[in-house]
């Protein structure tokens, strides 16, 4: 049994527990993750986040969910990685660079006086809208508008990746969105085979969207980085707002834009530091 560091992190209350496997040795992740999220007996977090070595970028990061499922990519996450990293002197550079299950991604930090990150913006890479590829279980692609009957509700869904496969729904209201009763029969409906994250969205004006998310592995969370990402793909394909988005979630807001020049998706958002602590691992319960 050891003492394992961790520190609480969370981008717009998108948090997770992150273990510096610098100076430690790695965990097993996915049963970490499961120990520490539960928010009455753990830590409470919706996942866990591994700080690594790697030797294609300044760092790598291992995303688990709050079940302990892997996950490629986290928006809200990496740039919680961005600032640890920067912060704690392991890679002093703007831009860095961070290894990911879904490619190498690149971080401009927004360093204050103090030489604290106060915000990231995240080069997301290209969305991937290859049925195939997301995974979505269709010969057909783009997969805009498509119809789908869930239970009681004919809903008409986006898929997206961003890495990680996402399924859009346009709502009249977030508030009123069905998301804990089409949010879990969505995620593990047969038309994703890798499971899916759920956007439900509401377009407020051309340049704003509201959401809240489903996402796979962790259930509703407070926000979702490569989800608002999917989202203002979506809206910009389905002409109902721009390329250039601000989405406000339930944590907070995100500003998003889907660049022409390059194709690549732009997140900004902020990244803070809730506490350190430790805990002996492995534990039988936590």
């Amino acid at each position: 049994m050891q003492r394992l560091r961790f520190t609480k992190m969370h981008g717009i209350a998108n948090d997770y527990v992150y273990v510096d496997c610098f100076v430690q040795p790695k965990p097993d992740g996915a049963a970490l993750a499961r120990a520490v999220s539960p928010r009455r007996t753990g830590v409470g977090s919706d996942g866990v986040i591994l700080i690594l070595p790697s030797v294609t970028a300044d760092c790598r990061m291992e995303m688990y969910n709050a079940d302990g499922s892997r996950g490629e990519m986290c928006g809200n996450g990496i740039r919680c990685v961005g600032k640890y990293v920067y912060e704690r002197g392991i890679a002093k550079r703007n831009p860095l660079r961070v290894e990911t299950d879904a490619g190498v991604k690149t971080l401009f930090l927004s360093i204050n006086n103090d030489d604290k990150v106060d915000a990231v913006t995240v080069d997301m890479g290209e969305p991937i809208l290859d049925a195939r590829s997301i995974p979505v279980a269709l010969d057909r692609s783009p997969v805009l508008r498509y119809p789908l009957r869930v239970g009681n509700h004919e809903v008409q869904i986006t898929a997206v990746s961003m890495g990680n496969p996402h399924c859009v729904l346009l709502v009249p209201d977030v508030a009123t969105a069905p998301v804990h009763e089409l949010g879990p029969v969505l995620e593990h409906h047969p038309l994703f085979p890798a499971r899916v994250n759920v956007e439900f969205v509401a377009v407020t004006s051309p340049a704003e969207l509201q959401m809240r998310v489903w996402e796979r592995g962790s259930g509703e969370t407070e926000a979702c980085g490569t989800g608002a990402c999917a989202a203002v793909v979506a809206a910009s394909l389905l002409g109902v707002t721009g390329r250039k988005v601000d989405v406000q979630l339930r944590g907070g807001i995100l500003r998003i834009e889907w660049r022409e020049t390059d194709n690549h998706v732009y997140m900004t958002g902020p990244a803070e530091e809730v506490f350190e602590g430790e805990l002996l691992w492995p534990r039988t319960a936590y």
